[in-house]
């Protein structure tokens, strides 16, 4: 079977491990130059995350790597702390940088994969024995598979599914983050500071204090962005946070050195069906939500399913569909159906600002909510996919 995925962020190197596993010949084109070393951090919890990056070949390489996920702090504009919530709520069983996971994939894909950067998917034409697959550079190919596993703003599912207002529901929030020299000493708690629909955060990274990361969530109608002008993305930011106390001017300083940028609206996507004929969605192009929780380890679980059961049914795209969609649509649900994060980090009013704050200042409402991101977690049985 040769197989091509549209995406090498972190579902698309997860599906390549996975599939190269069972001795499938991959080729992953991502439209990046090269792998992307922008992003938050991301967790993993509860057995099922845990067995199947060990199963993929990558939990220890994670482990050596982690972050260790400090707790998160709010903060007036003079830093008097308002609450804390504890490491556990953010920082799960492990808890790596997105970039760093996004690397460790791919390079335990490079045996069996074939990566196509800075190209870009402009055509697909499905035959009775294949996929005709035409590249804005490299010359045309056949597949007999393709899965869209390139995000929110996905090429694959647009191209063969519709245009992405059918399936991207924006909830009024945008997001960046970017890292910094941390010349000045911050820790690394995550410490945000918010105004009513904005809020600026940042904290040093734990592996090396000399470097920090800042993150802002705003909230703005959506807006028509191309998510490669970075110029663009920049003026979106000082707009929206001008004239805001703490150290934001500082942070927004920083944004002129910024030559790589994490952006985007905070949206969720709902997809009816995530297969169709030879195609498959996986990740955040099937089921995303920005900053939704478990959803990094949610795309690396559909990943380790979609490529077990095409071994199962011995290449069967059709059978292996199936049971793809089956295994894993209740299991992505999970944690699709909550509130807006941009609500939680940055909400619209003041009053819901300040019941937001008067909530999270309570050990009570702080246990719910790691028990809640535990529970979202969730394990499930998953067959033992043995590798070819």
């Amino acid at each position: 079977m040769r197989a091509l995925i549209s995406g090498a962020g972190v579902a698309g190197p997860a599906l390549a491990t996975a599939l190269g596993r069972h001795g499938v010949e991959v080729t992953v084109v991502e439209a990046a130059a090269k792998l992307r070393t922008s992003g938050f951090a991301v967790d993993f919890r509860g057995e099922t995350h845990m067995s199947v990056l060990a199963k993929l070949g990558v939990l220890d390489q994670l482990k050596a790597v982690q972050t260790h996920g400090g707790a998160m702090e709010a903060v007036d504009e003079h830093g008097r702390q308002i609450f804390r919530l504890p490491e556990e709520f953010a920082g799960g069983e492990v808890e790596v940088r997105r970039s760093d996971l996004s690397r460790i994939l791919y390079e335990r894909s490079l045996d069996h994969a074939d990566y196509l950067f800075g190209d870009t998917i402009t055509g697909l034409a499905e035959t009775e024995s294949g996929v005709h697959v035409d590249f804005a550079k490299a010359e045309s190919r056949t597949y007999d598979i393709v899965i869209g596993a390139d995000g929110m703003h996905s090429g694959v599912r647009r191209l063969v599914f519709g245009p992405e207002r059918d399936y991207v529901k924006h909830l009024g929030y945008y997001i960046a983050g970017w890292d910094l020299v941390n010349d000045r000493g911050y820790g690394t708690t995550a410490v945000q500071y918010n105004v009513p629909g904005r809020m600026a955060s940042v904290s040093a990274d734990f592996r090396d204090p000399s470097k920090a990361g800042a993150l802002f969530v705003f909230a703005k109608p959506q807006a028509d962005v191309d998510w490669r002008d970075l110029d663009r993305q920049k003026r979106m930011i000082r707009d929206a946070f001008g004239g805001m106390r703490w150290h934001v001017p500082y942070l927004l300083d920083t944004l002129r050195d910024v030559d790589e940028m994490y952006f985007d609206s905070i949206s969720r996507v709902r997809v009816p069906q995530w297969t169709k004929g030879r195609f498959a969605l996986l990740g955040d192009a099937a089921w995303g939500v920005t900053l939704g929780g478990m959803g990094v380890g949610t795309g690396v679980v559909g990943a380790y399913v979609l490529a077990g059961e095409l071994a199962l049914a011995r290449g069967d795209h059709r059978a292996a569909f199936a049971a793809y969609e089956q295994r894993m649509r209740g299991y992505a649900g999970r944690w699709q159906k909550g509130a807006s994060p941009g609500q939680f980090l940055a909400p619209s009013t003041a009053p819901l600002l300040w019941l937001r704050n008067a909530m999270f200042s309570t050990k009570a409402v702080q246990k719910l909510m790691v028990a809640g991101t535990t529970k979202l977690a969730g394990d499930v049985a998953l067959p033992d996919y043995p590798a070819a």
